[in-house]
């Protein structure tokens, strides 16, 4: 439970530990079986000719066989001039025949002959054989035939490191010679793990440091980026790899914020939307449910002009809610991509004709002028005709609206570079609003048909034209203008381009 709460960091500090205290005490016992092994080696090559001296004693070997007083006599000086070794004397097949040793001293009553032949036969040293006082034990010896006697009588069995040198090598071991080891070993590995965990603070100090950011971006959210960003740049100083992560974490916040921030915006619009549409639609509603619950009420007491009057009145206020009702159905099909454009060849001179016999009357009725300023020899675009008919009526009826009684509407086609053709829009309304102009085309405006002299209204109209030029990967775009009235613009791409 404890090693979940403990950081990459002190993770990796602890295994290093781990494995440092692992790695010192194998190199210990390694170095001290090494030791050992290197120690029965010395003694050995010393001691091959001590079996030969001894066997070369005649007294060894009496007429009738073995003389064991002179055996134990010369055993007994040996080991007295040299207390480490233990003389023993065999037969043949390797039967101990006489040593020097306590009673009960020797468990063994035969030694293998197997490593003696080996040691006789020049083998890799040490060799070891079996230690007559151990049953289990082995030790370095050193062996020779007996010359004295007939071939095959038997050998001179000498264990190099008897019972005297393990007990006193154990005294030692358990004194000084030990407890340097450990303290050595202590050394070793207390300066291992000073150098190790200051390499593994130094390394994971930019982890720490990209720790800390994200941390910080988890607690306090994206209002926390400004303060993270210094924390990743340094991070991105170090390696190869946590460079890459910390810009990759870097991008990916930023476009996180960015997204938050565009949603956010998104969301605040949605609530504007639906506020200023309730708002719009009630008016002629509420308008529109007064003059027929007038006409009901008051029926018998109104003329046939009044009552025609009303009807009127009633009949334009249900055509704003429809014509508002249609926008918001055309303009939710081409948010969700529902429709797509059917591209087809046509001249946008015969288009442009066509939009301005749809608004002749109205135009006429308020003594205002359509002016067509075309560039001869256009040729064709390819876009959706019905599409490209519903962007310039919508600009066109924005304009008219906008401008007063006996005011100009012009719509202007000229090329525009090598493979389009500029579309303007103008009128001499009394123009856009600031307060608008920075969303025109991202939010509808919702002012009311009836202040459209103060403030172009239009509903979801230039919303409608945005995302239409869109589909036909153009854009339309508000031109700044220093005299009355506004400016709209857009590029189509030619039908010899595509």
């Amino acid at each position: 439970m404890l090693m979940r709460e403990w950081s990459l960091s002190q993770r990796l500090s602890a295994v290093f530990v781990v494995l440092l205290l692992a790695c010192c005490a194998a190199s210990v016992a390694l170095q001290m079986r090494g030791g050992e092994r290197h120690e029965q080696e010395v003694v050995q090559r010393l001691s091959l000719a001590l079996a030969p001296q001894i066997a070369s004693y005649p007294e060894l070997v009496a007429a009738g066989g073995f003389n064991p007083p002179a055996v134990r006599g010369l055993f007994d000086k040996l080991m007295a001039v040299n207390p480490s070794v233990e003389v023993y004397l065999l037969d043949a097949t390797g039967r101990i025949m006489a040593y020097s040793a306590p009673e009960g001293a020797v468990k063994r009553t035969r030694v293998d002959l197997a490593p003696i032949e080996s040691l006789l036969g020049g083998g890799t040293l040490p060799i070891f054989g079996d230690d007559p006082r151990n049953p289990g034990g082995r030790k370095v010896f050193s062996a020779a035939p007996l010359e004295s006697a007939s071939p095959g009588a038997g050998f001179v069995y000498v264990v190099l490191q008897g019972e005297s040198h393990d007990s006193l090598a154990a005294h030692v071991n358990a004194g000084g010679a030990a407890n340097a080891m450990l303290w050595s070993m202590g050394l070793v590995a207390l300066l291992g793990l000073l150098a190790g965990l200051t390499a593994f603070h130094l390394i994971t100090r930019p982890l720490r440091t990209l720790t800390e950011a994200v941390r910080g971006l988890e607690a306090h959210g994206m209002s926390w980026l400004p303060q993270a960003r210094p924390l990743l740049r340094q991070a991105a100083h170090s390696g190869s790899d946590l460079r890459l992560l910390s810009r990759s974490f870097e991008d990916l916040a930023q476009r996180i914020d960015e997204q938050w921030r565009a949603l956010r915006d998104q969301d605040h619009l949605r609530r504007e939307l639906f506020a200023n549409l309730s708002h719009d639609l009630r008016t002629p509603l509420t308008s529109l449910h007064g003059y027929l619950e007038t006409l009901r009420m008051k029926s018998g007491a109104l003329g046939p002009r009044e009552q025609q009057r009303y009807l009127d009145i009633a009949l334009e206020q249900s055509r704003k809610v429809g014509r508002l009702a249609q926008e918001m159905f055309e303009l939710a099909r081409l948010e969700y991509g529902m429709v797509k454009p059917q591209m087809e060849p046509f001249f946008l001179t015969d288009l442009l004709q066509d939009v301005f016999q749809k608004f002749e009357l109205a135009t006429e009725a308020r003594g205002q002028r359509l002016v067509a300023d075309i560039v001869p020899g256009l040729p064709q675009v390819r876009a959706d005709l019905a599409m490209m008919e519903r962007v310039l009526v919508n600009l066109v009826d924005n304009a008219v609206r906008a401008t007063p009684e006996g005011g100009d509407i012009t719509v202007r086609l000229r090329p525009h570079g090598r493979d389009g053709i500029e579309v303007i829009v103008c009128d001499t309304g009394p123009g856009i609003a600031p307060a608008l102009a920075q969303h025109l085309f991202e939010r509808p405006a919702f002012t009311g048909y009836a202040a459209a002299q103060e403030s172009r209204s239009g509903g979801f109209g230039l919303m409608i034209v945005s995302r239409i030029l869109q589909l036909h990967k153009s854009a339309i775009r508000l031109l700044p203008q220093s005299g009355a009235g506004a400016v709209f613009q857009f590029v189509l791409r030619c039908e010899a381009d595509r």
